[in-house]
């Protein structure tokens, strides 16, 4: 992989995805951020820097739909790649017309996940 120097910021409200989903990032060599929320994220995250994100689509507070709409607000072009254990045709379309990269039903393929963060920093 070339994303030696991107950083995944992975954003889920449960603490056993975010560290699951932290130790696939370490074992590809990647550097990630966790973070419990979109709010958390937005008020913390580098987001000047190279990478992707790595989102639940169904988040307390400010969801993955509205922070992808947020970004785009913000003229930031950080690819995101949503993640959801309730997935639905409609979910899929809307994730689509915001602009998402990819879309994974949990539990998420692994290696499927890290060729879409590989394609989408290319």
């Amino acid at each position: 992989m070339t994303l030696d120097r991107a950083t995944i910021f992975i954003i889920d409200d449960d603490a056993s995805v975010r560290r699951a989903l932290g130790r696939v990032m370490v074992n590809a060599a990647l550097a990630c951020e966790a973070y419990e929320s979109a709010d958390e994220f937005l008020a913390n995250a580098d987001l000047t820097k190279r990478g992707c994100i790595v989102a639940d689509i169904t988040l307390p507070g400010i969801g993955g739909l509205e922070l992808k709409s947020r970004l785009n607000a913000m003229d930031h072009n950080l690819p995101v790649i949503f993640l959801t254990a309730r997935d639905s045709a409609e979910m899929r379309e809307a994730a689509h017309e915001i602009g998402a990269s990819g879309f994974f039903r949990k539990p998420v393929d692994t290696q499927a996940l890290l060729d879409a963060i590989d394609f989408v920093l290319e």
